[in-house]
């Protein structure tokens, strides 16, 4: 049999279904994998080893009694270490949170469990989710398997990286503002961001309540499918949750890979492309929208003139909601505790605890929310900001009236090298400029690998109205049905 590091999730679920593999063997090779390769990629920052082969042993005691499992039952997970998970630290990728340890499971992690889906361990990110590299990350920045000296995208590129150096077959990412987009582009691979409410929050560990979105990583369309049909659906725990049937996600991806998008309308967004753009990426789009119009879609262009707001819109709104958030980070509950010496008084312990648990990024964000929520400023900068997110969705509804889905490039950049940005937040900032228009208006969006600029991936973005998630997954299966599968090269991980 090939590796079976390099099956995609379904082959592996059809491998240990049809007794060609138990999943222990499966689990256990992922588990050398990242012992082989992480010391590299630092895609993990706890690797449960007990834990995954217990559940892998768990879900071949089952098989061997004839018991009916879920489709993944068996294949590998590597988990964003945002979503809390029992008896496993989840760090946010903070000091603040070092050492705790949650009493309970977040939904999503709930859900993976009762699917039988071997979670591996908990993955980088920027701390909190706040940037675009994982360079924020506070235990050390994540390393892109296409290059080590280049970033893997962020917040979610630990879990980006995970999937691409064939540590785990399936991720976890969350997206606020392009944190599963970003770096599925710029790591080759699939990453969703589910319509806002389609799948639960309860156990996130909430930045900006209003645009945090957990989705799927997979190395293939139909696996990031697969992975979502487990973890969407309504949820009691989280008011936010959509009471709606699940989109029709994997029959969608079935369909796509079919290559055939005769009667299918797709829309390319003026104001996501052209100036500032790198010319590689433009040239792998412009060869993707190609692909499209080759697949039998139809091709137009739309204006959404409000998109070219969405940065400082965004970088308004999410800050503030974070300065909201973290302000439970006190140093009384739980976590981190500095200065509780008897001497110092409550209000010195939870200001040495911030300054010493927070990182400079997340320190820059509080301070930018909260002042943009203080007296007098609030509807000059928070209330205005929210103004501009609702003519962002109404561009959105004009341009569905227009087309089924409209597609983008999903960075203006491929990976950039690490420390490049680092010190240049505006720098590091505009690299969500293609997905931040999703993430305000709530609508669902996927990134496809569709080619290559200077040896470095490039994903494709397609967008749909809120709850269609099916049509991403339809286009995005098509063009993956007639473009070559992006592999990082051999040597950077030999």
């Amino acid at each position: 049999m090939t590796d079976l590091t390099h099956l995609t999730a379904a082959e592996l679920a059809a491998a240990i279904a049809g007794g060609e593999a138990s999943a222990t063997e499966v689990a256990q090779a992922h588990l050398d994998r990242i012992a082989n390769v992480d010391d590299r990629v630092h895609a993990f920052l706890q690797v449960d080893t007990e834990g995954a082969l217990s559940a892998a042993k768990a879900v071949d005691a089952k098989r061997a009694a004839g018991e009916q499992l879920s489709p993944l039952a068996g294949v590998p997970l590597a988990m964003k270490d945002v979503v809390v998970t029992k008896g496993l630290p989840t760090t946010a990728g903070s000091k603040i949170l070092e050492d705790w340890v949650p009493p309970y499971d977040a939904t999503i992690s709930r859900r993976i469990k009762d699917a039988g889906i071997v979670m591996l361990g908990k993955t980088n990110m920027d701390e909190f989710a706040m940037g675009s590299s994982t360079e924020n990350s506070a235990f050390g920045p994540t390393h892109n398997p296409w290059d080590l000296a280049r970033v893997p995208g962020g917040s979610s590129g630990g879990s980006s990286a995970a999937v691409s150096a064939f540590q785990a077959p399936l991720g976890i990412g969350t997206d606020t503002g392009g944190s599963i987009r970003q770096p599925a582009a710029v790591t080759g691979i699939v990453g969703h961001k589910p319509t806002y409410g389609g799948v639960s929050r309860y156990g996130l560990i909430a930045f900006s309540s209003s645009l945090d979105q957990a989705g799927p990583f997979g190395r293939t369309v139909l696996d990031a499918a697969l992975l979502h049909e487990v973890i969407a659906g309504h949820d009691e725990c989280d008011s936010t949750s959509i009471a709606a049937p699940v989109p029709p996600v994997v029959a969608a991806a079935r369909e796509g890979a079919r290559a055939d998008l005769s009667g299918t309308r797709v829309a390319v967004v003026r104001e996501l492309g052209g100036e500032g753009y790198q010319p590689g990426v433009l040239a792998a789009f412009e060869a993707a929208v190609e692909t499209l119009r080759g697949l039998g879609a139809t091709i137009v262009e739309v204006s959404c003139p409000n998109f070219q707001y969405a940065l400082p819109a965004y970088y308004l709104i999410a800050p503030s909601e974070c300065s909201s958030n973290l302000a439970r980070f006190d140093g009384v509950r739980y976590g981190l505790r500095v200065g509780d010496d008897g001497v110092h008084s409550l209000e010195d312990v939870m200001s040495l605890t911030r300054e010493a648990g927070f990182g400079p990024e997340v320190k820059r964000r509080i301070m930018i929310g909260t002042y943009a929520l203080s007296s007098g400023y609030y509807e000059a900068y928070y209330g205005q900001a929210q103004k501009v997110r609702t003519l962002i969705s109404r561009d959105f509804a004009a341009a569905f009236e227009q087309a089924d889905v409209l597609v983008s490039p999903s960075s203006p950049f491929v990976a950039f090298g690490i420390g490049e940005r680092v010190d240049d937040p505006m720098a590091m900032y505009i690299n969500d400029l293609c997905t931040l228009p999703a993430s305000l208006s709530g609508t669902p969006a996927i990134s496809v690998p569709c080619g290559l600029s200077e040896g470095l991936p490039v994903g494709l973005q397609i967008m749909a109205p809120a709850l269609a998630d099916d049509r991403c997954y339809r286009v995005g299966a098509a063009v993956e049905s007639v473009t070559e599968r992006l592999v990082p090269p051999q040597g950077v991980l030999a």
